[in-house]
């Protein structure tokens, strides 16, 4: 290098000029190289985040995935969920932590940060959005002024601002997903905007210009070296020729044109050697590869030789394929090339040739790169190494299959609060309530559930959803039919909350065991043809309507209704107390989408507690005026025909209240422990006085609250 050149510079000076020339290289070595030895940082280096004192700060070009450097942390921030509790039963105290810090990302300025990978898995997706739970989180670019973190200058006396070093702040970022500890993180950092070359890069490190041929253009490059010599040593794989001094700068490469040698020039000392090794015969180049989200890559590069000799190198550098691949096929034909030598003495006329120099001699094509020049009282002794020429060919390459993190978009969140009757056979003896959430886009995955009375402010947190439900909305009234009995004349278009949800059909034998249960509106409806209309559409058909005791519900449907694939996996269960039976519920969720809680109100509930309405209401004219009243009871506990005779009652009693509407309001009600009730002439009489017809309405008083009432219009005749 420096010290080569001016000590032989010095030679001719004598033994003085000599070391006078010896200790100018030294010192411009030191300037421009630094100290020898050290070496950049390997692949591995930049997957692991560190926290140690003196490490170097690596400066980022271009556009790479780097671990950063945590430089700042609170302690766990400790936060207690009480739940349950009342009415005799337990509650139950869970605990969550979250933690607040800061990450050392580049020693220069950058642009922005994009993705985010902790533990490996995507922390924040390509959009900006965020697939876990965070408080905030800042990126501070690293400019000249920027000022201190308020974060930090709130908890710290003397917060420093890292002026000039780009670091980014997480604000209570949840832990428990990474076992109550700070994870493991990765960052794309874009500190440039596009490709980077070599040459500005050791330009900016030395702090003067790059002249010549700089190297390659790489999409990224990181730098975690003291001085501009470590640089060099770093990505000497990617340069032409070592770099020279020149003037305030370096030179990269030769100055101009090959120097053709004379014959007359060339002296008695021309020897040429080639190293007993031909140089390798397969060489790996090791990178970091966009398409496989940074992860490191190998491209390989053979050549026929006799033996096996292999050669790796890693480069802290961004490439895609087929630019490693050309990179590795350009450094094996140099370091092959570069095993021929050659030594030769030359006039005074050529003592401007210098280091990087490119030199031709009469007796070959070769094209020659002076490494060293000596200079003596004989002339001009230049050591020679051959160089490489001509363009590699464009070869095929593949990053290979990675097995990437998933990056969908979380998106907001739909969520529904269902009163139902019971799903199953099972007794039950307190209200109960199911949500069902899901998201507008296919990556969400759940949210945290806040519940309570609508008519007070007091809501208490149930944990979070369970599996995103099949949730969507019918795109038209469906009409009405009858229930319990196949519906096979009409159907209904649906169109799901994104066009990942999948619905499936269902045979016969299938559906009677409960398969493809659904809410359309209040209505409980089996189908069993699911036809896919495209993007996230579809058509139900083969329906069974009014499934357990929602026949009420089969008239009034309209378009833009709530449609819902009952799936006990996908629906979070709550049991409020049993005061709560008739009153209003409300439940917020709140997802990593969501700016605000969404949410859902259930009115009067009590669903599950409630019998089922009566059906089959029936009204026969009597001999003597009157009317035989009969209905026949519904069972919340499935109604299955176990005993062959009659459904299980599922209530402590049997009872029901009877009405008698006339045309004015109420006129006579009714308790009965039966089925059945006359309603006699002389209460006809009566009730004829106020019109034509009546309308007999009929209740199941249960255990814990009474159905929904059923009613039959009954003309009395004149």
């Amino acid at each position: 290098m420096a010290t080569l050149v001016l000590t032989s510079l010095g030679a001719v000076l004598g033994p003085v000029g000599a070391a006078i020339g010896a200790t100018l290289g030294q010192l411009v070595d030191r300037r421009i190289f630094g100290p020898r030895g050290a070496s950049g940082p390997r692949l591995q280096d930049l997957r692991i985040q560190t926290s140690s004192y003196g490490a170097p700060i690596p400066q980022l070009f271009g556009t790479v995935r780097v671990a950063g450097t945590l430089i700042w942390s609170t302690d766990l921030i400790e936060t207690r969920n009480r739940q349950g509790g009342g009415k005799g039963r337990p509650s139950t105290t869970s605990y969550s932590y979250s933690a607040s810090f800061a990450v050392l990302l580049s020693g220069r300025r950058v642009g922005a940060v994009r993705r985010i990978w902790a533990d490996g898995n995507l922390l924040r997706g390509a959009g900006g959005d965020w697939k876990g739970e965070i408080g905030g989180f800042r990126l501070h670019d690293g400019r000249a002024d920027q000022p201190p973190d308020p974060l930090i200058a709130a908890l710290e006396p003397a917060a420093p601002a890292y002026r000039g070093r780009a670091y980014a702040v997480f604000e209570q970022l949840q832990l428990a997903p990474f076992g109550n500890r700070i994870p493991a993180l990765t960052f794309e950092v874009e500190a440039d905007p596009g490709p980077v070359m070599l040459d500005d890069v050791l330009a900016e490190l030395g702090g003067g210009a790059v002249v010549g041929q700089g190297g390659d253009a790489v999409s990224g490059l990181v730098v975690a070296a003291d001085t501009l010599g470590q640089a060099v040593e770093t990505f000497a794989d990617l340069l032409p020729a070592m770099p020279v001094p020149a003037g305030r700068g370096l030179r990269i490469g030769a100055a101009g044109p090959p120097v053709t040698l004379g014959p007359d020039e060339i002296g008695i000392e021309d020897r040429q050697t080639r190293s007993s090794a031909a140089g390798p015969t397969a060489l790996s180049l090791g990178y970091f590869d966009p398409a496989r989200d940074y992860q490191a890559g190998v491209q390989r590069a053979r050549r026929p030789g006799a033996g096996e000799s292999q050669a790796r190198i890693d480069l802290p550098v961004t490439l895609d394929a087929g630019a490693a691949r050309q990179l590795a096929e350009r450094a094996i034909d140099r370091r092959r090339t570069g095993m021929r030598q050659r030594t030769l003495r030359c006039g005074w006329r050529r003592l401007t040739l210098a280091p990087g120099d490119l030199v031709q001699t009469p007796d070959e094509a070769r094209i020659w790169r002076v490494t060293e020049r000596r200079i003596g009282r004989d002339g001009v002794m230049l050591s020679l190494v051959a160089i490489a020429h001509g363009l590699t060919a464009d070869l095929p390459a593949a990053p290979g299959r990675p097995a990437l993190p998933p990056d969908a978009v979380h998106g907001p969140t739909r969520v529904h609060l269902l009163d139902l009757p019971p799903l199953d056979d099972a007794p039950v003896a307190r209200p109960r309530l199911l949500v069902a959430a899901a998201g507008a886009m296919p990556g969400w995955r759940r949210a945290a559930l806040l519940i309570g009375r609508a008519a007070t402010a007091e809501l208490q947190p149930i944990g979070d959803t369970v599996a995103p439900a099949l949730i969507g909305t019918a795109l038209a009234a469906l009409p009405p039919a009858d229930p319990g009995l196949f519906d096979l004349r009409h159907s209904v278009d649906v169109a799901m909350a994104h066009a990942g949800m999948m619905l499936a059909d269902a045979d016969d034998g299938r559906l009677i065991a409960g398969a493809n249960l659904a809410l359309i509106g209040d209505e409980l409806v089996q189908y069993g043809m699911a036809r896919p209309l495209g993007e996230g559409r579809w058509r139900l058909s083969r329906l069974v309507r009014g499934r357990r005791g929602t026949g009420a519900a089969v008239a009034g449907h309209r378009a833009g209704e709530r449609f819902l694939l009952i799936e006990p996996d996908a629906l979070r269960v709550h049991e409020p107390p049993v005061d709560a039976i008739g009153a209003d519920m409300v439940v917020l969720a709140s997802g990593i989408g969501d700016p605000q809680p969404v949410e859902s109100v259930a009115r009067g509930i009590g669903a599950a507690v409630r019998p089922l309405p009566p059906v089959h209401l029936a009204a026969r004219r009597r001999a003597d005026g009157g009317f035989d009243l009969s209905w026949i009871r519904q069972s919340r506990e499935g109604g299955r025909w176990i005993d062959g005779t009659d459904a299980p009652l599922g209530e402590e009693r049997e009872a029901y209240r009877l009405e008698i509407v006339t045309e004015s309001g109420p006129a006579r009600s009714w308790l009965s422990d039966r089925a059945f009730h006359v309603y006699g002439p002389d209460d006809v009489a009566r009730d004829r006085l106020a019109g034509v017809s009546v309308t007999m309405r009929v209740v199941q008083l249960g255990s814990f609250a009474a159905s929904q009432p059923a009613q039959l219009r009954i003309a009395l005749g004149a």
